[in-house]
């Protein structure tokens, strides 16, 4: 890797390239998921659009804009980046967020991916807030290939370090539900405090190769997060091996 370099874009060739790479992350390269005029008008109304550049070569990008007025919050519309490129797109996010005040960044994906909840979790320290079923509808690209579109949101605090930590007991702990593969898919803890569930090592490959067994998946994983958010507990971590730590606070409902 060569010196890698990033900047905010505003010129409409600038913003065809960044539409075009997220079209080759999504594999929809004729009909991009973010044409490049719609990028082009996110920067006008005060958005942003940041590109990382490997030398010469588009090797991430993102798009945020602005919550409701007096917010103070900023939304990360998408972002993809080439390994080891996810924490320099994120930053600059983070950089021209606060610089304009904001105080959290919320952005959504999907729950199934477990890199991504690791990268979102562990790495920047965000967590999942809300578990929106089915957001989009089906999505025909060629990495949701179809499927449900349920999504979990994360709150980012920018201001605050992150701090990744893993609830030792998972191990210990009750057995809540069954996965499609016959394993535990969900664990709870006597204290009512913690719960964990697993996801599958790839979905986006376990999709291509057999829809319905995803769709399982989907649907399992669905069960175990709108049961446990709706006791309000959300997502704070996501471990090596796949599985989601969901926390209770202590003092909510008063119940533990």
């Amino acid at each position: 890797m060569t010196a890698v370099s990033i900047r905010t874009v505003h010129d409409v060739a600038g913003l065809d390239a960044v539409s075009a790479y997220f079209g080759r992350v999504w594999r929809t390269p004729s009909a991009p998921p973010y044409p490049a005029e719609v990028l082009h008008s996110l920067v006008h109304a005060g958005g942003a659009v940041h590109a990382a550049h490997d030398g010469e070569r588009l090797a991430g990008a993102c798009a945020a804009v602005f919550g409701p007025p007096g917010s103070g919050e900023a939304y990360s519309l998408v972002a993809a980046a080439e390994p080891g490129l996810g924490q320099v797109v994120k930053q600059a996010q983070r950089a021209w967020a606060l610089g304009l005040g904001a105080r959290t960044m919320r952005w959504t994906f999907d729950p199934l991916v477990a890199r991504n909840a690791r990268f979102n979790l562990a790495k920047l320290g965000a967590a999942g807030t809300e578990y929106l079923v089915d957001f989009y509808g089906p999505m025909r690209d060629g990495v949701n290939g179809g499927d449900e579109s349920d999504r979990l949101t994360v709150t980012w605090d920018l201001a605050a370090p992150a701090q990744p930590y893993e609830i030792p007991g998972r191990e210990a702990a009750p057995v809540t539900h069954r996965a499609p593969d016959g394993a535990a898919l969900a664990r709870r803890d006597l204290a009512d405090v913690h719960v964990w569930c697993r996801v599958p090592d790839d979905v986006v490959g376990l999709r291509a190769a057999d829809p319905q067994l995803a769709l399982r998946w989907r649907r399992a994983v669905r069960e175990v997060f709108t049961e446990a958010f709706g006791q309000g507990f959300r997502a704070t971590g996501m471990s090596r091996d796949g599985w989601y730590t969901l926390t209770r606070d202590h003092d909510e409902e008063g119940t533990v």
